[in-house]
């Protein structure tokens, strides 16, 4: 399979096996070892590359993102981002006047985050850095040279163009050595038949999950397909009362789209990994892979999301809730890949909770959503949804049953928030205890009864 990108502003074929990673090619193949291995499974940082394609500019994790996923568009590493005549960006100048850098390990990754946000303008520098990972320098000298970069005019050679090698894409065809066939489909059309003909393939949007089974894990994953070309499966539709979001919508994409609709769910997805992984991340993705910790199921069950299937040219529509069997099983048959999801517009009442050790990038120990329908004071339909607390996410049905037909006051509250242990019996494991578990979760029905009532409910926010 060739892949042709641009490296810092030059033309490059690649042919290599469709899992060799971005970082193991530029460190092994091209020598430009500014690009750092960390913990090569997208948390740190260290890896960060800027990656433009049509929507712009992206900082990406180059240890998670595999060479298919880069055909068509334009990557630049910290070796490229000086201009040609060796002038420094205007981070990198930053960096140097604020000593922002001590051992020097984790800057270049800090460096492409902080020079793709200069060049989209973006000054919320605390959620830029979330997924760069310093243990020498401190963030307050780094913070302080992108507040001082903030107003530097973007650089010309910066705004790299994507190559667009053309209509024609990669298909279908067997790599050297006997390897397992790899496929880039240009539509979900294409997709849609050759997944029928590869049921046991792996897909693969983002690879923020699926880049850990080959890094992390060592997997083979036999047939792949990159759905990376597949525009159809991007992109929203306005139904009217509803949005119909493409699987290949983006978190960050999610974020955006959310922040005027549904703020709590916005929120919940600004903690949703770090920007790199947001930036990859797709929606459809965080369904497939059916984790019983992934954030978006809850908010989405919450809503009441209904969930499109293609299996062919035959499709289907289930809600969200019942797409999730078992522990690793869902209602997807061989051959079938999610398309689309649809989810109301107006949910005034929706709020989603994440309670995790660390605030940012870090997996939920426990994840609600909740919504419900008030009249006259009365409940009159109720939506609660957890994750974290069995081996699927899912209703709490006992909980809901303890609000519908009562006043949404304290005592139904509670006996809302005693009727979970009725819904779930979570495990213990190195995120949480069970008891710590479904207490917390019972405390997230209080604090939506307070969220409600106006009472604040910030946990970034302590008053006295």
């Amino acid at each position: 399979m060739t892949i042709r990108f641009l490296l810092n502003g030059e033309p490059v074929a690649v042919d290599a096996p469709p899992t060799r990673t971005l970082l193991d090619w530029l460190r092994e193949s091209r020598g430009l070892t500014g690009t750092k291995e960390g913990c090569n499974e997208g948390d740190c940082g260290a890896c960060t590359v800027m990656v433009t394609d049509d929507a712009g500019a992206r900082a990406l994790n180059a240890c998670i993102l595999f060479l298919p996923q880069l055909h068509g568009k334009a990557v630049r590493t910290i070796e490229g981002l000086a201009a040609p005549d060796g002038t420094l960006h205007p981070v990198q100048q930053a960096m140097i006047d604020h000593h922002g850098s001590q051992c020097g390990f984790c800057t270049p990754g800090i460096v492409m985050s902080m020079a793709t946000a200069h060049l989209a303008g973006r000054t919320d520098h605390d959620d830029v850095l979330a997924g760069n990972l310093c243990r020498c320098t401190g963030y307050a000298p780094i913070i302080r040279a992108a507040e001082a970069a903030a107003p530097a005019p973007v650089p010309p050679h910066i705004r790299d163009t994507p190559l667009h090698p053309g209509k024609e894409t990669p298909g279908a065809e067997v790599l050297p050595e006997g390897a397992e066939p790899a496929y880039l489909p240009a539509s979900a059309d294409a997709l849609a038949a050759w997944y029928l003909d590869h049921p046991d393939a792996t897909l693969v949007a983002g690879a923020t999950d699926v880049g850990l089974w080959v890094t992390k894990g060592l997997r083979d994953l036999g047939p792949v397909a990159f759905l990376s070309q597949c525009a159809d499966l991007r992109g929203v539709q306005d139904l009217g009362d509803s949005l119909r979001i493409g699987a290949m919508t983006t978190m960050a994409e999610m974020q955006a789209l959310m922040a005027p609709l549904h703020p709590s769910y916005a929120e919940l997805i600004r903690r949703y990994g770090s920007e790199q992984v947001r930036q990859a991340a797709t929606l459809g993705g965080n369904i497939a892979n059916g984790s019983p910790i992934g954030d978006n199921p809850p908010a989405l069950i919450a809503l009441g999301a209904t969930l499109h299937l293609r299996r062919g040219d035959a499709r289907r529509d289930i809600p969200i809730e019942d797409f999730f069997l078992d522990y690793g099983r869902q209602d997807r048959r061989p051959g079938e890949f999610v398309e689309a999801v649809s989810l109301p517009k107006s949910a005034p009442a929706l709020r989603c909770y994440k309670l995790s050790k660390r605030f940012d990038q870090d997996i939920s120990a426990v994840c609600g959503a909740f919504d419900i329908t008030l009249a006259d004071g009365i409940v009159t339909a109720a939506r609660i949804a957890f994750g974290g607390m069995a081996g699927i996410p899912r209703r709490a049905a006992s909980a809901e049953a303890a609000l519908v037909g009562r006043a949404f006051a304290s005592e139904t509250a509670q006996a809302a928030a005693a009727a979970l242990a009725r819904d779930f019996e979570p495990l213990t494991d190195m995120r949480a205890s069970a008891p710590y578990r479904l207490r917390a979760a019972q405390n997230m029905v209080l604090r939506y009864l307070a969220d409600l009532s106006g009472q604040p409910t910030d946990v970034l926010k302590v008053t006295p």
